[in-house]
């Protein structure tokens, strides 16, 4: 779930994710994307406490994907799905949480944070400005409920 948020990554991204795309080694730690809707593959930054569990994880595998299951198959974008649902639901989470959730979230966190529209259009790796704009959208309702909250 911390790859899938951390990432901005769709679902069927992460799934198809293997050793090989793990550049954690760089400075920042980084992820490629190769797999992605539309053709629009691109490397993503990653937390280096991140890149220290996904090498502890790995324990120096380099073969498979990244996440795999007990018979060394990709997850499907199936079980993903249940496995946020239940981790949501063992939070206690009553929102319906979904993976692209989980995207949108990051999302708005990264414009909260005062990260500019183009880069984070780049981190989710949009085609079109227009897409990323909907989380800007987002950002700025949370923003005026926010204030109200703040000020109270």
């Amino acid at each position: 779930m911390k790859t899938l948020f951390y990432t901005g990554a769709r679902v069927s991204e992460l799934v198809n994710l293997t050793p090989g795309d793990l550049h954690l080694n760089l400075e920042p730690p980084q992820i490629r994307i190769a797999v992605a809707k539309g053709g629009s593959d691109g490397y993503v930054p990653v937390l280096p406490a991140l890149a220290q569990e996904l090498r502890t994880y790995l324990g120096g595998r380099a073969v498979g994907y990244l996440f795999e299951s007990n018979r060394h198959d990709a997850y499907t974008p199936r079980m993903v799905q249940k496995i946020v649902k239940e981790a949501a639901r063992a939070a206690g989470i009553d929102k319906q949480v979904t993976p692209h959730r989980l995207r949108a979230s990051v999302a708005t966190i990264l414009l909260d944070a005062g990260m500019p529209l183009d880069q984070v259009q780049r981190f989710l790796r949009h085609k079109r400005i227009a897409t990323t704009q909907i989380y800007a959208e987002t950002s700025v309702r949370n923003m005026g409920e926010s204030y109200l909250k703040a000020l109270k």
